[in-house]
Order: structure tokens, then sequence, then C-alpha cells
């Protein structure tokens, strides 16, 4: 009788110590290359991955069309076996250097197919593909996001992107480097206001495509002039050489996203700005003045 009701409380025990171990397990970050089949069990794939700063996706072109291409392949087919819903995080890039402003979805866009920066830009249409055609060939439950600019804290302190690179710069007391001739534009959204946009995308029941941005429009010139204003009045601004196929113009229609999903972004530039400030002053280790 002792023996029976003791295995029973130590099965009830390493039941319970199972369970928890499998939930802990689901929280545990799985860090994997998406260029590489994945074999786990998920209800939902938000995809991410892939370099968006010009300067790492330039370094490495063929990386990051396999990451577009191949991973994308590769999430699809683990979005097949599993019955998952399947979120792609497709960019305004796909829209290159846009003839049609602001830009709408039904926007084909004019894109160089063999430029520097088409590994990003073709790569992310070819996974835009890749999408619509498991969606109509398997029945995948698909949602396709084309995120314009984002920032925020934690991003990379020397990740190459404008906003990024015009903070560092003013907290160190560098000059602020703008690529000529400054007066291409960009549309600036907050990570929070774009964390919002796709979980409401991926919650709700439109495939997409859907912008997702800020239209808010900014000259580069502006936005130097916006850092330096609440950052650092005494650093300078520069003009440097710019790269090729740098798009002069690029603001979010975002009317489907407001009908659609009920969204638009709350966070204002100059109140984004500040925020990753402090985020960067605390990692680069240099207090306010």
């Amino acid at each position: 009788m002792f023996s029976t009701i003791l295995s029973l409380f130590i099965f009830y025990f390493l039941s319970i110590f199972l369970f928890v171990f499998h939930i802990l397990s689901l929280l545990i970050s799985i860090h994997a290359d998406v260029t590489e089949p994945l074999l786990i069990e998920v209800d939902q794939i938000y995809h991410l991955a892939c370099p968006a700063s010009p300067i790492f996706y330039k370094y490495n072109p063929v990386k990051t069309i396999k990451t577009n291409v191949i991973g994308t392949l590769n999430m699809l087919g683990l979005a097949k076996r599993v019955g998952a819903r399947i979120l792609l995080t497709s960019t305004s890039e796909v829209y290159g250097d846009p003839l049609v402003h602001p830009q709408e979805e039904s926007y084909w866009g004019n894109v160089n197919p063999i430029g520097v920066r088409s590994c990003y830009d073709e790569g992310k249409r070819v996974a835009e593909t890749l999408m619509f055609d498991y969606h109509r060939q398997h029945g995948i439950e698909i949602r396709i996001a084309r995120i314009f600019n984002t920032y925020g804290p934690r991003m990379n302190i020397d990740d190459g992107r404008v906003v990024s690179n015009f903070i560092a710069q003013a907290i160190r007391g560098e000059s602020l480097t703008v690529q000529a001739p400054g007066t291409q534009t960009r549309s600036f959204c907050f990570v929070s206001d774009m964390v919002d946009g796709l979980v409401r995308l991926m919650e709700g029941e439109n495939t997409g495509p859907i912008n997702i941005g800020n239209p808010g429009e900014f000259t580069m010139l502006e936005l130097a002039e916006t850092v330096k204003e609440l950052i650092n009045p005494k650093v300078e601004i520069s003009m440097v050489e710019n790269t090729p196929d740098d798009p002069r113009q690029r603001k979010p229609d975002i009317t489907k996203a407001k009908e659609l999903l009920g969204w638009e972004p709350k966070i204002k530039l100059r109140e984004g700005l500040p925020l990753m400030e402090e985020d960067f002053r605390l990692r680069l280790g240099v207090a306010r003045n």
C-alpha cells in the first residue's frame, strides 16, 4: 500500500516537472539559420530574418538573397508541415526608387534587378512571390507586411542606417554625415508602433500585402537638423557621397492598415528620437551634459 502511494506521488510530481519543463522549453530562444531546415512545432511564424541595413546586406549579398529565398522556402515548408500561419516582413524596398508617391500596395515598383541593393530588394520580392504561391498551391495561411523605415531602442549602434548613424554621431560629438543631395525622403516608424501593426496583421484575416509605416515624411537634412536640435546642437552637418540606387523618396500610403487593421502609428519622430538616444547613451557610456 505504501509503495503504491509512493509511486503515485512520484508519478504526480514527475508529471508536473515534465509539464513545466515543456512550457519553459517553449519560451527559450532558438538560435538557428533559416537557410537550414528547422524542425519545431509552432502555431505562428513571424519570418523577420534578413539583414536590413545596406552596409550588412551589401557586405554579403549572396547570403542575403539566400536568406530571402531559401530561408523563406524553409519557413514556408515548416508552416506547411505543422499547419502554422506565417507572416513575412517584406519591405518598402520592393517599391525600389518609386515613380508613385506615396506608395500604395497596388504599385509594382521601380527596381534595378542587378544593382548593389538588388540582393535585398529583389530577394524580398521573390519572398513575397513564394508566400503567395504556397498560399495558392498549398492553402498556407499567409500574412505579408511591407514595413517602412523603423527605429528605436536596442538597434545596433553601428547599424549603418540613417537614424542610428545620426544619433550615434551626435552622442559622440561627430559630424552628422548626410548622403548627397540630402533632399531624399524617408518615413520613420517607432518600433512599438511597428510591433503593434505586425501583431494586428498576424491576428487578423487579411493576407496583405499591407504597408506598415509612419507616413510622416522627412528629408535627410530635416532628420539631421532634428537630431542636432534634440541631442547635440554643437555638432556639424556634412555632406558625403551617396550610394548607388538610393531611392529619392519614400512614404507609405497606410489606408489599408487603417481600414483593415485599425492601425496607425502613435509615436511622432520628435518623441521617439529621445527614447532611442537614452538607450544609445546607456550603451555607449556617454551621459548627457
